[in-house]
């Protein structure tokens, strides 16, 4: 009887040579479920599902309208409209405005307003100059909401909440039961906001600008 040896030795070299076919040519490279730091070392690895392949920028905000549109751009200001102010010339405020202008009245009197060309009804939306200089600007349209929230239609009580401590009342010169409603600068500027209400209690116009100006109650007439 032949000795049994030589095929046992046979038998284990031929299982060993298999079990090496089937294990990775690479012992290092990340085997599936593998730990997040191998594929982060690993520069071929894919990118995680919750992260971009590439660099994002950060976001940024999107261009300024045309500035001849109506006023619902967000431009009010209480020392000026956009990058209008008070003080400004009126070629200097032409010219912050970037757009063209409508004269009211006789810009060779001391006291004029100017309105932007899609205006209609200048009592809507109006610019008024004073001795050459920016010193109000006039609004009678819930388009626009003024510094601080208010606008046209609303009842004086909603006013009084919006600028509760910075008020002041004063009876309407020509409307029975209206008033006006003046409220300062919350940053200590010049520029000054008042309301002006109807006998119902609404809001009817509200005008921002510096005085002696923005108390004048009849505009420039």
């Amino acid at each position: 009887m032949k000795p049994m040896i030589p095929a046992i030795a046979l038998l284990a070299l031929a299982l060993a040579a298999c079990q090496a076919e089937r294990a990775p040519a690479d012992a290092d490279a990340p085997q599936p479920g593998g730990s997040a730091d191998a594929m982060a070392n690993d520069p071929a690895a894919p990118p995680p599902l919750d992260q971009p392949p590439h660099d994002v920028p950060p976001a940024t905000a999107p261009a300024s309208g045309d500035i001849n549109r109506a006023p619902d751009l967000g431009l009010v200001r209480m020392d000026g409209y956009g990058d209008m102010r008070f003080g400004m010339t009126a070629d200097e405020a032409r010219q912050a405005w970037g757009g063209e202008f409508k004269g009211v009245g006789d810009e060779g009197a001391g006291c004029y307003y100017l309105t932007p060309k899609w205006v209609d009804i200048p009592s809507d939306f109006a610019f008024m100059f004073e001795n050459g200089k920016f010193v109000r600007y006039d609004v009678g349209t819930g388009r626009e909401i003024a510094p601080g929230g208010g606008k046209v239609g609303m009842t004086a009580d909603e006013i009084r909440d919006l600028y509760a401590g910075r008020l002041a009342e004063t009876p309407h010169k020509y409307v029975e039961g209206g008033k006006y409603l003046r409220v300062d600068d919350n940053n200590g500027g010049q520029g000054k906001l008042v309301f002006a209400t109807g006998k119902d209690g609404k809001v009817t116009s509200w005008r921002v600008g510096v005085p002696p100006q923005v108390d004048y109650v009849e505009g420039c007439s």
